[in-house]
């Protein structure tokens, strides 16, 4: 593999990845009624739609104008993000869909030549390659708060989006009677 199939590598498993992780979002969404977007274990905790609030901010502030602007608006009110502000399932879609919405566009312009190049978040250099990594471990910390509060609220209603306990034997039995084969793991999801 050349530097060339490295980079169109990565970006596409990134791409595969940002997927997946909407997708699980997604498939929480789905599972919860409008009221459950806005329950608080406790007054400090922040809500599935307050947690939606700051992702769409970050993604929006990041993605918007990337590697000709600083990843950090002026216009970003990230204090703000930690409030109730979205007052409907509706609002949070729409919010989560945009910050989406704006990854997925940047991330399919991305050629292999821009990995190198540097893009800044808050006057700090990033290589487009760390700028992704550090993307996808801070949108995949916040979506896994987004399933815990899904499966506190449903309860025993929850629809596990993994494998589901005590299945893990006839998963691994299926996934080892076919061929081996080198994909994403996430490719029979699309």
């Amino acid at each position: 593999m050349d530097a060339q199939q490295i980079g169109e590598n990565f970006i596409d498993s990134a791409r595969k990845q940002f997927k997946y992780y909407r997708t699980l979002g997604d498939k929480t969404f789905d599972q919860l009624d409008e009221q459950d977007l806005f329950y608080k274990p406790d007054p400090e905790s922040n809500s599935i739609s307050i947690i939606v609030h700051h992702l769409s901010g970050n993604m929006l502030s990041r993605w918007s104008g990337f590697l000709e602007e600083d990843g950090e608006k002026t216009w970003r009110n990230r204090d703000k993000e930690f409030q109730e502000v979205l007052k409907s399932k509706a609002e949070v879609l729409e919010a989560w869909n945009l910050g989406w919405n704006c990854l997925m566009e940047v991330i399919d312009r991305l050629t292999a030549e821009d990995l190198l190049k540097i893009t800044y978040i808050r006057n700090q250099g990033h290589t487009v390659i760390e700028a992704i990594n550090r993307q996808l471990a801070h949108y995949p910390y916040h979506i896994g708060q987004i399933l815990f509060l899904g499966k506190m609220i449903k309860k025993n209603k929850w629809q596990s989006l993994s494998i589901p306990k005590g299945k893990t034997l006839g998963f691994n039995a299926e996934m080892f009677s076919k061929p081996k084969e080198i994909k994403h793991y996430t490719d029979d999801d699309q």
